[in-house]
């Protein structure tokens, strides 16, 4: 037996060996100095980094950083905004309660396959009880909990506002109250407040400072950072691993499950076949961001919070702000505008030649009264909110559609069997 736990004991080590890269990391306290990299000694585009200043600077960003190898390549503080500012993450938070779970399920405290009422309680929705008692953790953690994601509050978390909609596993959608109620497994299962199990398995060992406010996680943009860092480094900070199972590092940053390709454990996936956007049960074919590189993981949250993880390019990518158009859940046309300007400065490009077919075939995008369809098949269209609410229109013989009396927002346009995404901006 004990020849078998010493054995146990160096398979966990050395996979944490492999799974570790070459990087730097700065000490892990809050204020801890951090070591540059000049972006000429990458052989970047030196003359499009005011391009790049712009841009952020004209969509509302507070912050950015880029980490190239675990050092800052770029940061940049726009406005009153600096280095001790503190922001909120929005939905990038998901995935630290990613993270933690896998932590807790690590230690002992709980199963990612238990049931979830085991944790809150019989009667935590409005199913029936066998409708219930499928819902497990895993599935919360996949946006695969099965209940109606169209009510008039998604934050709600009592159980009349916790219906069923489908079995639990059958249908993807991003419903904000399963996550909040993962919280309150997490918290349950260890005995802990969830600002205290943060604080000890999180940010004490990676020196991240932050705080939870009303189930969302605040911080300074070095400390969002210091996450990117750490899952960069799958769960492992310089050579102190945050979380050994590496299995379910693995799974929490893969598909996790086949409805939306491009969801893992709470993580946004690009360089799939397919996605599916918030609110919505359209599958749109593609990648969620075409101009960043496709091996890319995601945390996005409200108003264009982003966490971007690229181990192909050994980056990290962090966006604090003001939303940069409308108002969205996680995914927006900024993620993929944003690549492009730091494609431009790094003077790379994601081997994608067709960059966002979707913008050449229905344009402008955003749009305002008019929008035009390339190479239309049909005088007539659909138009679908995310609600699913649809309305017929005209295509003139040009394929131009007047868009005047639909409010702003994110719409998809359905011709045939073209489907498209675009937004509305006024």
């Amino acid at each position: 037996m004990k020849k078998l736990f010493l054995l146990f004991c160096f398979t966990i080590y050395f996979n944490g060996l492999s799974a570790q890269g070459n990087y730097y990391f700065p000490a892990a306290t809050p204020n801890a100095p951090w070591d540059t990299i000049s972006p000429a000694s990458l052989g970047w585009c030196m003359n499009y980094k005011d391009s790049l200043d712009d841009f952020l600077a004209q969509s509302n960003s507070k912050a950015c950083i880029i980490l190239v190898n675990g050092k800052i390549a770029y940061e940049k503080y726009i406005g009153t905004f600096t280095q001790d500012s503190v922001w909120y993450w929005a939905s990038a938070g998901k995935t630290i309660t990613s993270l933690l779970t896998g932590i807790a399920q690590e230690e002992g405290y709980l199963n990612i396959s238990d049931t979830s009422s085991k944790y809150l309680g019989i009667g935590w929705t409005n199913c029936t009880q066998a409708q219930e008692e499928k819902i497990t953790i895993r599935n919360q953690l996949t946006m695969t909990s099965g209940l109606d994601d169209n009510v008039p509050n998604t934050d709600c978390q009592e159980p009349i506002c916790l219906g069923y909609a489908a079995d639990a596993g059958t249908r993807w959608a991003y419903h904000n109250a399963v996550y909040l109620l993962l919280q309150k497994v997490v918290a349950t299962a260890t005995g802990s407040t969830y600002q205290n199990y943060t604080s000890t398995r999180l940010l004490a060992p990676t020196g991240m400072f932050g705080i939870w406010f009303d189930s969302v996680f605040y911080s300074r943009p070095r400390d969002m950072a210091r996450f990117g860092l750490l899952m960069l480094n799958k769960g492992i900070w310089n050579g102190d691993s945050i979380i050994h199972d590496q299995n379910y590092v693995h799974d929490m940053i893969n598909s996790s499950q086949s409805i939306n390709n491009s969801y893992g454990y709470l993580w946004w996936l690009n360089g799939k076949s397919s996605y599916m956007l918030p609110q919505s049960q359209f599958v749109f074919n593609g990648e969620i961001i075409p101009n960043a590189p496709p091996d890319t993981y995601c945390a996005l949250g409200k108003n264009d919070q982003k966490i971007y993880v690229t181990p192909s390019r050994n980056m990290v990518v962090i966006r604090m702000g003001n939303s940069a158009g409308i108002p969205l859940y996680a995914l927006s046309n900024y993620d993929n505008e944003l690549w492009a300007a730091i494609n431009q400065f790094a003077c790379t490009s994601t081997g994608i030649e067709s960059v966002n077919k979707e913008n050449h075939l229905l344009y402008p995008n955003p749009a305002n009264n008019f929008i035009w369809i390339k190479n239309s098949t049909s005088n007539t269209a659909v138009i679908y909110n995310l609600q699913g609410v649809m309305s017929k229109v005209e295509v003139s013989e040009e394929g131009k559609i007047d868009i005047s009396r639909f409010s702003p927002g994110l719409y998809m346009i359905k011709q045939g069997e073209r489907i498209y995404k675009f937004t509305i901006a006024r």
